[in-house]
């Protein structure tokens, strides 16, 4: 009923109805609250943040003016302003935003997972400055690997490598004394049991979870940066006024536009931080709390299995940057008949969707090797920058490499006393 409340008061006397190349003209564009609600806010379906605003940057250019003129105040037409410029990203990612929906799937987005990670280079390499858009792209190489190995998993059921990394840490488990596998986290007990468990829908659904997830950030980021790019700070302002924005990540891009050395290095944790602590913190709980509602009795643990495993495979491409697994190595101690023993692991010892462990990562891992990687070796950050996306993604894929994967997750298990 609101929607339909919606298209009636925007085809009401006084409003043209008439539409240029399937879209209303701006003067049909509502601009203003209560007309305009968002009801995409999470980026969970196709379209921008409101169904009831088209999604061609004309169209709502022209509409924005038209908001700007007639002397409302910025948070009232906060939503045509941010759709706005998130019309602007998608086109000018090549992205379709009508046709970017994660409901459909893996296999009908695919390209347009490339395109995210692509973009965030292609700003990169527009603008030095944009740091995070950087350090996003390269780390969104592993990312990407990752979506196509779980679809490829999702297909080959018959030789799954989630089932084998399963059987394989679950026998590697069985070669411990009791006590040191007893005490060997949650996550990989379920990797070993129900990890060989795992089927189709399982897999389906948490691409789904990673599909929402990375459109959500592209929404939220996105505009900022392309707002900045065009029409520097004021169209920042303009978007802060729209009260989706707190004054943490907008100071950051005060700093940016400071362009200091410092400045520009902590806009890079604040914007990471807006990612990871605010964006997305919320869906990567409910996606570790388990599988959708609807599943059936005791799968809740997929979700835990299926992150771990993310968390595994996680090595962004960040010259230097250690893997998950290196930086913070699983090792376990107990009394083995009455003597202390340790076993060291190459395996994380924290999961990537729990908030504290994945931001210690980022912060005192990821972000330093890239604020090095381009504020100290700018000729190499422009080389690793201009790579090829598909090509360097390719060689992350886990598929092209499970045998000899598997093989490092097994065998650097070490007992020793402790």
């Amino acid at each position: 009923m609101a929607a339909l409340l919606v298209v009636v008061m925007a085809l009401s006397p006084g409003a043209a109805s008439a539409a240029v190349g399937g879209s209303p003209v701006a003067s049909a564009v509502p601009v203003t609250a209560p007309e305009v609600v968002e009801d995409n806010p999470h980026g969970e379906h196709s379209g921008g943040f409101a169904s009831a605003l088209p999604t061609d940057s004309a169209t709502l250019r022209a509409a924005l003016e038209r908001a700007r003129a007639s002397g409302a105040a910025p948070h009232a037409y906060g939503t045509v302003t941010r759709q706005y410029w998130l019309a602007v990203g998608a086109e000018n990612a090549g992205i379709d935003l009508e046709q970017w929906d994660p409901e459909r799937g893996l296999t009908a987005n695919l390209d347009t997972v490339d395109k995210v990670y692509v973009n965030y280079l292609r700003l990169a390499n527009s603008r030095p400055d944009y740091y995070w858009a950087g350090m996003a792209g390269l780390a969104g190489m592993s990312f990407a690997a990752g979506f196509w190995d779980l679809d490829e998993i999702g297909r080959l059921l018959t030789v799954p490598a989630v089932h084998q990394m399963g059987l394989a840490v679950g026998g590697a488990l069985d070669d411990l004394p009791w006590q040191l596998a007893r005490d060997m986290p949650r996550d990989l007990h379920l990797l070993a049991t129900v990890g060989p468990t795992l089927t189709r829908a399982d897999i389906d659904w948490y691409l789904h979870r990673l599909l929402v997830m990375q459109r959500h950030i592209f929404m939220d980021m996105i505009p900022l940066h392309e707002a900045y790019a065009a029409e520097g700070m004021p169209a920042v302002e303009e978007l802060a006024a729209s009260g989706a924005y707190d004054d943490y990540v907008i100071d950051a891009w005060r700093m940016l536009d400071a362009g200091g050395a410092a400045d520009l290095a902590e806009a890079l944790v604040r914007m990471a931080s807006r990612e990871q602590n605010q964006i997305i913190a919320d869906q990567w709980d409910a996606t570790a709390a388990g599988h959708d509602p609807g599943a059936a009795a005791g799968r809740g643990a997929v979700g835990r299995v299926l992150t771990y495993i993310t968390t595994v495979g996680g090595s962004p491409d960040i010259p230097g940057a250690r893997s998950l697994g290196r930086f913070r190595p699983l090792t376990v101690r107990a009394q083995v008949d009455g003597q202390p023993m340790a076993v060291h692991t190459p395996l994380p010892a924290f999961n990537w969707a729990d908030r504290e462990p994945r931001w210690e990562y980022i912060e005192q891992e990821l972000v330093p090797r890239h604020r090095e990687l381009v504020q100290d070796r700018p000729a190499e950050a422009q080389q690793v920058l201009g790579v090829e996306f598909r090509e360097r993604a390719e060689q992350n894929r886990i598929l092209q490499r499970l045998p000899q994967f598997i093989a490092e997750m097994t065998n650097g298990w070490v007992v020793t006393p402790d």
